[in-house]
């Protein structure tokens, strides 16, 4: 790292380590080699090549729905899939903490919102309610949710959802950005991890995390949704198309989970190692079932000034505050990695215990 010289990274999206695999760097040489450095069209006019599909067809198995479609970012995704998916006459639910794509895709809606407590399924319900009373004669809600929140590590609570959603006749959708490739026995996310795969409406998700690390984002339900996508989706109709040497090294990080569950495997591990760790010096991580630690510091200031002496004893971790988390709860976001080496996180441990202690952190 720049003026730091090498550090270990607690910092990362890059959940499996598959952004350095040497088999996921070889696929994405062969698609630059093959398809050329972009496509230089959008989808629709000539920008769709034959990796597209087969990524495409890989996402929607890895997801249990019928199909899916590739974006240039979750983003993208997102901001596409929501106006579309509820309109003027639609009323859309969403929790309180879902990402800001999702935040955007919601404002360029013309349904209504309502906005329920983070994972308060009371107010869930009480906002489900509302939905059908504001939505007009023959209209819909749609119900959003991260699958795994990314400030907080926790998981939605996904089942409690899926049957409010049914019994309001709400449509679900889940961006399980951080999530997929981590959660569930497969690592095909939080829909697979509380088995559930068939009862969630739409998916969106990214390739820019653990599953390659590059860019690009998708959208995989059915057959329908897609072909609607793929019509009038704004983003997707005017935007030029995933590059396809990202599309190939996604393509080969997805094969890669798939045949390889050693990976899965080190980073549970490794996220015990660092959660128990953490817990063991004396701090207070937040609970979760994601490869994402948060250790809550209060002020922005001070998570930023404890990040910058970790730094300087070689663990590179971010410290996060207003406007990204509410004030008062600055955070550290500790990320787990099945790149990281048994001595990589005893490191990072003996450097958070003595950054702890210089702080006051700890005793």
């Amino acid at each position: 790292m720049e003026n730091y010289g090498e550090v270990v990274i607690l910092s990362s999206n890059n959940y499996l380590g598959l952004a350095n695999h040497p088999e996921v760097v070889a696929a994405s040489g062969n698609g630059l080699k093959d398809y050329g450095a972009g496509t230089a069209s959008v989808r629709f006019i000539c920008g769709t090549f034959s990796i597209h599909r087969e990524l495409e067809q890989a996402i929607a198995q890895f997801s249990s729905t019928e199909a899916a479609l590739s974006y240039v970012s979750c983003w993208t995704a997102n901001t596409g899939a929501i106006p579309l998916l509820a309109s003027e006459g639609d009323v859309i639910v969403s929790d309180a903490l879902n990402h800001a794509s999702i935040i955007d895709g919601i404002r360029l809606s013309k349904a209504q919102r309502c906005i329920y407590e983070h994972s308060n399924m009371d107010s869930l319900r009480d906002k489900l309610k509302e939905a059908q009373n504001l939505r007009a004669k023959g209209g819909c809600t749609l119900l959003i949710t991260d699958g795994v929140f990314s400030m907080e590590g926790d998981l939605a609570k996904l089942p409690e959802i899926v049957t409010l959603a049914q019994e309001y006749d709400a449509v679900v959708l889940v961006d399980d950005s951080h999530g997929t490739g981590v959660t569930g026995v497969h690592g095909r996310g939080t829909v697979e991890y509380f088995g559930l795969e068939g009862e969630v409406d739409v998916i969106t998700g990214t390739l820019g995390k653990a599953l390659g690390g590059a860019a690009g984002g998708y959208v995989a339900s059915s057959q329908a949704v897609i072909d609607a996508l793929i019509q009038s989706s704004r983003p997707q109709i005017f935007s030029n198309a995933l590059p396809a040497s990202v599309a190939a090294g996604a393509l080969e990080a997805i094969r890669i989970l798939e045949r390889d569950k050693s990976i899965l495997q080190r980073l549970r591990r490794n996220t015990l190692l660092l959660r128990q760790g953490l817990k063991e010096l004396g701090f207070s991580p937040l609970d979760g079932q994601s490869a994402i630690i948060p250790i809550i510091v209060g002020q922005t200031s001070f998570a930023i000034e404890m990040s910058t002496r970790l730094l300087e004893k070689g663990v590179f971790v971010t410290g996060f505050g207003y406007p990204v988390v509410p004030e008062g709860t600055a955070r550290i976001r500790v990320q787990a990695s099945a790149a990281l080496t048994e001595q990589d996180i005893q490191m990072a441990l003996q450097a958070f215990g003595e950054v702890g202690k210089e702080l006051g952190l700890l005793v």
